[in-house]
């Protein structure tokens, strides 16, 4: 059942909402000193990453969402990528990171789905540019937008977009966010926003976050990455995390060996032009071998790199966006790491991966 609305002028009484207020992640307000704390094994917050805030929330409905309209409790009392997200006067924010600005590769401002969102999007992007020069992203509601829309968001000072695709095929889509879900999202009209964006911010300008663990295939995700390949569309990969109290709180976790072996398969594809004809699958899309050079498979795992987390670059191309534990808790065995695996992780990917289940040297039988 949909929450009630609630009369604007009550809510500007009521409620400290944006463009006036936002939610910060964590991480962001430990990095900017708004929060007391220390990050496990030393890790840095690169990316401040900020979240509309309404009272009821997000009117999208998507599965998986700790701020799905459908949710039951109090929109304010609910969790995104289950951690808290604590508020605090956007200026307020906007003055800590320039302070902050030299330890800050990026600023995120992410959208929820709601008739305010664009326009306090754009408000909110030219107050933290007016006090910094700090890169910025927006985080986007396609549903929310149109081809006008895109080009003021970059004359406010955007120069990235992200869309939350999430699921990584348009029955999965359809199943998570779209009409199956009761949620106002369409699988081809994201993907008009998302090539209309490419095309007027530039080659990987644009990326595509894609959740493992939604119901879809491996074929499904593998497709999707030579796609963003061809069109110079980056796509970012985050794990499946069950929110408590949503439509999928008992969906289990996509298995780590699945896990490491996507992200190994996205490096290589992306970054050593892994051929699709050395991915094999079974006939229902899952991962069955992998014909790829001992050397290429070898290097890649020593990087480190194929399993840090997928985010957007500051403005010399390194990555900022490294959301530390933001899809697994302290403690808990890394899904992606926020800083580059020292040698000990690295032997704890090796036995994760089993890639021995599916690696075979070209030339072996």
């Amino acid at each position: 059942m949909a929450k009630v609305t609630v009369p604007f002028k009550e809510q500007m009484e009521q409620f400290q909402i944006s463009p006036d207020y936002v939610r910060i992640s964590m991480a962001a307000a430990i990095q900017l000193g708004l929060k007391p704390g220390l990050m496990f094994r030393g890790a840095t917050c690169g990316c401040i990453n900020l979240l509309q805030n309404y009272p009821e929330g997000c009117y999208a409905n998507c599965a998986y969402c700790g701020l799905a309209r459908e949710r039951p409790g109090n929109p304010e009392d609910n969790t995104f990528i289950r951690v808290a997200w604590p508020l605090y006067a956007t200026d307020l924010v906007a003055e800590k990171i320039a302070e902050h600005k030299d330890e800050i590769g990026r600023v995120c401002i992410a959208q929820v789905q709601d008739h305010r969102a664009y326009e306090d999007l754009v408000d909110m992007i030219r107050r933290v540019r007016r006090l910094s020069d700090v890169a910025i992203s927006a985080l986007v509601s396609a549903t929310t937008l149109n081809v006008e829309r895109l080009y003021r968001i970059q004359e406010s000072g955007a120069d990235i977009i992200g869309v939350g695709l999430d699921g990584a095929s348009k029955a999965v889509f359809e199943e998570t966010r779209g009409r199956k879900a009761r949620g106002p999202h369409d699988w081809d009209y994201h993907w008009h926003i998302v090539r209309e964006a490419r095309r007027i911010y530039g080659p990987m300008k644009v990326n595509c976050h894609l959740v493992v663990g939604l119901g879809e295939t491996d074929r499904d995700l593998i497709d999707m990455f030579y796609l963003g390949k061809e069109e110079r569309i980056a796509m970012y990969l985050f794990s499946f995390n069950p929110e408590p109290g949503t439509a999928m709180q008992h969906v289990p976790r996509a298995p780590l060996h699945r896990w490491r072996r996507i992200q190994l398969i996205k490096y290589l594809i992306e970054h050593e032009n892994l051929e699709r004809s050395l991915i094999e699958f079974d006939e229902a899309g899952n991962l069955r071998r992998i014909d790829a050079p001992e050397m290429m498979i070898e290097a890649a795992i020593k990087r480190g790199q194929p399993f840090m987390t997928n985010g957007c670059p500051d403005k010399d191309g390194k990555l900022a966006c490294n959301r530390p534990y933001g899809s697994y808790r302290p403690g808990e065995a890394f899904r992606d790491y926020p800083f580059l695996p020292m040698a000990e992780d690295l032997l704890q990917i090796r036995q994760q991966i089993r890639l021995e289940e599916v690696w075979h040297a070209q030339g072996e039988e």
